[in-house]
């Protein structure tokens, strides 16, 4: 092990140490001595009770005016500076989302007797500033951990905070097995279903399916660079997992509570249909399903641009064996990325589904909902790029040239 990796990994394990310990401190204002009345909440009240919620859905947000608006995805790709301002817009929705989240909860955790000792507009105002200042503090420490650790930060404190309750599910499937009340077989078969699961997010992660550019001969001052063969890799899975499965409900739910404000959430229709999108109902199934596969699509368009990747190979000289440039190179691309989609859409929706089958059929086991085909690929993902991160910063001097 390198001195770099070495210094890498104190730092990751440290600043994810400070996120755990973050969630031990309660509130500002709370009766410590009365949570254990309150079992429900349990682990929600410290100063990290948001997590990074808020800046996820900021980032979501942004990202899916992104896809919609062309100016904001010009001005990513316009530089450094634009993408200076597009986290400064992102950091400012995030405030205003904590600051919304966290005066509910302060607002809600008044109604309990005896629970905070001064029920006061004070009150109030330091509870909201704890939680949000504790978002911040999270994103701080998330910057620092991709900055100088190893691997992304949102997705490793992400990951830890998944697999913390693993211990206490376990913990809880071993008691529901020896009372009788679960089969043994049942669990076997969970067991096997996640390493199979986990290898086909191995499989299809690491998958590629690579197009075949060729670079002309250029000339660099007096020297001259000559022709050359690549290759462009395309994700089977180019969406990610968030922005589809995160945006994926708000299609059909949106316009359901603007049907409730103006109808009324008592009105028959609005019951009725708020009845049939519950989890696990088939019409949410179907729903979400459709949904998540459009979106892999749109957000895929998006992160593989094909008009944006052909003008850039026309830039720098390149070519598709075949192929025209411009046009032809755009169409060709956009046939070839679409085709994989269809792969990664399908895969994405069928990670959503899990849980949802599992309470349809009623073979679930009492592991939280964290436990789900998402928390598996973002920890999975998360191994995968810590991995990657460790062989390179193995393979290079402290110069930063490869050995």
């Amino acid at each position: 092990m390198t001195t770099e990796l070495a210094r890498r990994i104190a730092i990751t394990i440290g600043a994810l140490l400070i996120c755990r310990l973050g969630t031990q401190i309660p509130i500002a204002g709370l009766d410590v001595s009365r949570l254990s009345s309150f079992p429900s909440l349990n682990g929600r009240l410290s100063l990290f009770a948001l997590g990074l919620i808020p800046y996820l859905s900021a980032a979501i947000l942004v990202r899916l005016l992104s896809v919609v608006w062309r100016g904001l995805s010009s001005l990513e790709r316009s530089g450094e500076g634009g993408r200076r301002k597009v986290a400064r817009a992102t950091l400012v929705l995030t405030l205003a989302l904590a600051a919304f989240q966290a005066y509910g909860i302060a607002s809600t955790l008044i109604s309990f007797p005896e629970l905070v000792r001064n029920p006061d507009g004070w009150f109030l105002v330091t509870a909201t500033a704890s939680m949000v200042g504790g978002v911040f503090v999270l994103v701080w420490i998330s910057e620092q951990i991709t900055r100088y650790g190893i691997g992304n930060g949102l997705a490793l404190i992400l990951s830890v905070g998944m697999l913390v309750s693993l211990p206490r599910d376990v913990a809880g499937i071993v008691d529901v097995v020896r009372s009788g009340a679960v089969s043994g077989n049942l669990v076997f078969i969970h067991v096997v279903f996640w390493v199979v699961t986990v290898a086909v997010i191995v499989l299809v992660e690491g998958a590629r399916r690579n197009v075949r550019v060729e670079f002309g001969a250029l000339n660099v001052g007096a020297r001259q660079l000559p022709a050359r063969d690549a290759v462009l890799p395309i994700k089977l899975n180019s969406a990610g997992f968030l922005l589809p499965v995160t945006v994926a409900p708000w299609v059909f739910f949106l316009p359901l509570a603007f049907a409730g404000f103006v109808l009324g959430s008592d009105h028959p229709l609005v019951a009725a249909a708020y009845q049939h999108l519950q989890l696990g109902q088939p019409a949410h199934m179907t729903l979400v399903s459709i949904a998540v596969f459009a979106l892999a699509f749109v957000y895929t368009a998006y992160v593989v641009d094909p008009e944006y990747t052909a003008e850039s190979l026309a830039r720098h000289h390149g070519a598709i064996p075949g192929i025209a440039p411009g046009e032809a190179t755009a169409a060709h691309l956009d046939r070839v990325v679409s085709l994989t989609t269809v792969v990664g859409a399908v895969y994405l929706t069928a990670l959503q589904l899990i849980p949802e089958v599992f309470d349809l059929y009623g073979i679930g086991l009492p592991y939280s909902m964290v436990v789900n085909g998402g928390a598996a690929l973002v920890v999975v993902c998360t191994v995968l790029d810590i991995k990657t991160q460790v062989r390179d910063v193995s393979l290079t001097n402290p110069g930063g040239v490869r050995r």
